[in-house]
């Protein structure tokens, strides 16, 4: 008797499921149309295309489009080793055409997985730079796309860095163009860097692959040799340098007579990793004194910063807080120490024979000694590495690597005798 009813109720339930499904089904439509035309968009912002923007945007678009084009199709040039391949300002800034007017260059190196460093070096720094990345295997596309990214949709970066890409010989870098999956969901330079970001724990340090070593001294050479600038700072990427480092160097240098054995020391530190990088040498002083900055690799490696003379440094105050920047004190090179410095354009390139990790910029340090270069160390400026460097938190093979280096570094020191037979200095 009450079957009809029932049937009706059941009727108007599935008629509810089936409306709600097919709302679903409209809605799931729309995102991906959405979705479609927003990475429409995207691709049209990165390639140039018929998107958004003024016809002076888009020839711009197309103009660096081109160049990269270029420096891809040329296939690079091999290192002096013949393992690397090199491609020289693969993305080129704005500023590259000025030569003229650059004074000093930042110039670093990375492994793709560190890129992402450069977001806050490039907001610290805010002054040319030139950046060799060493990418391998399917890395190599990937970065290659997500630099040429960087290069269009972050204004500061198309600015003021220089992108060179290197790789195994065996390997060579394509136009990015048809790798769209690389530039889905890259609307912006926030976007870029985010996927940089999840791209970082790919692998642990100079662990890139069986068989692979990182080319660091390679790298510093290439970034090196892609400015054209008087005076050059080469740091690793995820090291910050003091603010406004750049401005009271020029003003520094413009009164005096250029020195060209004369290279300038910026002490290095490690900060805890919860700590604000300090601007200034006042506020990483006070950090200092109360242990959450420490003099760098002074766990690892005391006796390879220790020379810098920290607690001279540390109580030289010269002019600090008026903001200027002077030579605090003048040292002689001493084994084992590694300085970081701002060199002239003339000082010895980095021995490429040392890869991965040890002895790969000690042994350039030496061969300044040996050259007859002087370090003087600068009053106010200084080099902060985010995070404390510690024991068991390198790859396997560290001490594997560090010995094979430490037998290179001595046949390297006796090369130094009959490079420089006039000189006096020993390492």
């Amino acid at each position: 008797m009450h079957l009809p009813k029932k049937c009706s109720a059941f009727r108007m339930v599935l008629s509810a499921l089936l409306l709600v499904a097919l709302l679903q089904l409209l809605y799931l439509s729309f995102l991906s149309k959405l979705h479609g035309k927003q990475q429409r968009y995207s691709y049209s912002e990165l390639f140039g295309g018929s998107g958004p923007g003024s016809v002076a945007a888009h020839a711009e678009k197309n103009a660096r489009k081109e160049r990269l084009r270029y420096s891809l199709s040329t296939g690079g040039i091999f290192d002096h080793s013949g393992q690397y391949r090199v491609y020289k300002n693969m993305v080129q800034s704005d500023f590259a055409n000025k030569p003229a007017s650059n004074v000093l260059t930042l110039a670093t190196h990375t492994s793709i997985n560190n890129l992402h460093h450069l977001e806050d070096l490039v907001e610290r720094w805010r002054n040319p730079l030139s950046v060799a990345i060493f990418a391998h295997g399917q890395d190599v596309k990937f970065a290659t796309a997500l630099v040429y990214a960087l290069g269009v949709l972050c204004p500061r970066l198309q600015a003021l860095v220089d992108f060179h890409l290197v790789c195994l010989s065996g390997e060579t870098a394509s136009f990015p163009e048809e790798d769209h999956h690389h530039f889905a969901g890259l609307g912006d330079c926030a976007a870029v860097f985010a996927r940089l970001q999840a791209h970082r724990d790919k692998y642990k340090n100079y662990a890139i692959g069986a068989d692979v070593s990182y080319p660091n001294n390679l790298l510093r050479n290439v970034a090196r040799g892609g400015t054209e600038a008087s005076y050059v700072l080469v740091i690793d990427i995820d090291m910050m340098p003091a603010a406004d480092l750049h401005r009271q160097f020029l003003e520094m240098i413009a009164g005096r007579r250029p020195d060209p054995d004369q290279v300038f020391v910026l002490p290095a530190f490690e900060i805890r990793h919860t700590r604000k990088i300090p601007a200034t040498k006042a506020e990483l002083v006070r950090l200092y004194q109360v242990g959450e900055v420490r003099p760098f690799y002074e766990e690892l490696c005391p006796r390879c910063q220790a020379p810098s003379n920290y607690s001279q440094w540390v109580n030289s105050h010269v002019r600090d807080t008026l903001g200027v920047l002077e030579v605090a004190y003048t040292l002689t090179w001493v084994d084992p120490w590694e300085p970081f410095y701002i060199g002239p354009s003339n000082v010895p390139l980095y021995d490429e024979n040392f890869k991965q990790y040890g002895f790969n910029r000690i042994s350039q340090a030496c061969e300044l000694h040996v050259a007859g270069f002087k370090f003087s160390v600068l009053s106010s400026a200084f080099l902060v590495h985010r995070g404390f460097k510690i024991q068991g938190e390198f790859h396997a093979k560290k001490d594997e690597e560090n010995n094979r280096n430490r037998l290179l570094f001595r046949s390297f020191k006796e090369a130094l005798k009959t490079k420089y037979p006039n000189s006096a200095r020993r390492c």
